[in-house]
């Protein structure tokens, strides 16, 4: 298979300047505020999206550096394999975020439950879609206790 490239179609702007102190996902900082510049080449493509409550961000991490297999996350001490979990350091740094359109002004998206570092890359959006995105009787492997409690997680420098 040959090289792929993609062509970023906005940029993430956000309070987060730095790797340490973002959330570690979006649902755990609710006020967490941002906007999305979609280049104005790509503007016509925003048509209708309004009417959805989330979208989901797909964007590259561009402050990652090289890429781990086995990686410990904010959650654990220990190691996981990095397709077991949503650390920056992969083979193909492609980040993923569910977060909450608030409002559209011309070509400019502002969202909260933002959990992106400012300037980063946008690849693509998505709407968010329940009847497609929520699953029920779902497992949540190695995270299932780690999950309690973790509103108070903040990235920290493992990833630097």
């Amino acid at each position: 298979m040959g090289k792929i490239v993609y062509k970023p179609i906005g940029i993430i702007h956000s309070d987060y300047k730095q790797k340490e102190g973002v959330p570690i996902q979006g649902a755990l900082s609710k006020n967490s505020r941002g906007k999305v510049e979609v280049f104005p080449e790509y503007q016509p493509g925003l048509k209708d999206i309004e009417g959805f409550s989330h979208i989901i961000l797909l964007y590259h991490f561009h402050l990652s550096e090289a890429y781990s297999l086995l990686t410990k996350t904010f959650l654990d001490d220990e190691e996981h394999g990095i397709f077991a979990c949503r650390a920056p350091r992969r083979p193909n740094p492609i980040g993923i975020s569910v977060v909450k359109l608030k409002k559209i002004v011309g070509n400019t998206l502002y969202i909260t439950e933002a959990d992106i570092i400012d300037g980063t890359p946008l690849l693509d959006i998505k709407p968010y879609v329940s009847k497609f995105d929520v699953r029920t009787n779902t497992k949540d492997g190695w995270l299932t206790e780690r999950l309690k409690d973790n509103e108070k997680h903040r990235s920290d420098n493992r990833f630097s």
